[in-house]
């Protein structure tokens, strides 16, 4: 197994494009999905793709915001392109998405909220049944190493959530 690789903080740009997909997070719940976002970055900062949160809207449950971009991203780049990406997550991203950044070959991921935040938002509500499984841990399985940053303390990261779960729901919206 490979660990996680730890290989530079988060800096300024870092901080920026956790930003943007907290702004993509908010256009994903607007558009009446869970408010999730996602960018993809080349090694100079610029910004590839966005990709937002579809569940709701798409009626598929893989619809989350990372394997959106992980979708557009591997039909869009080489997977050598790919290992110098970094994947911005506005939430740390759960045990599925974390397994298709892996298999994606983006190389970095730098997230917001973490999971364990994300939990006292959505408590028992059916529209967010977490595994309670880190990034960091999944990543970890593998064979190469992933650079993972996070979280970063950004209010904004809490602020798209706010009033959207309701951790008492015992059933499915309707």
């Amino acid at each position: 197994m490979a660990a996680c690789g730890y290989h530079r903080a988060m800096d300024a740009d870092d901080l920026r494009s956790l930003r943007l997909s907290i702004d993509v997070a908010a256009r994903a719940r607007s558009a009446g999905n869970h408010p999730f976002g996602a960018v993809l970055t080349s090694a100079d900062g610029e910004v590839l793709l966005e990709a937002e949160n579809t569940v709701t809207t798409e009626r598929d449950v893989t619809g989350h915001a990372e394997l959106n971009l992980v979708r557009l991203a591997s039909g869009r780049f080489t997977e050598a392109e790919l290992a110098e990406t970094t994947l911005y997550s506005s939430t740390e991203p759960c045990a599925m998405c974390a397994g298709g950044i892996y298999w994606s070959g983006i190389g970095r991921v730098v997230y917001a909220l973490p999971e364990s935040r994300l939990g006292e938002f959505t408590g028992a509500d059916p529209e967010n049944p977490t595994m309670h499984l880190s990034a960091r841990t999944v990543l970890a399985a593998g064979q190469r190493a992933i650079e993972v940053e996070g979280p970063a303390d950004l209010p904004e990261a809490t602020a798209v959530h706010e009033g959207f779960w309701n951790p008492n729901r015992a059933d499915h919206r309707g």
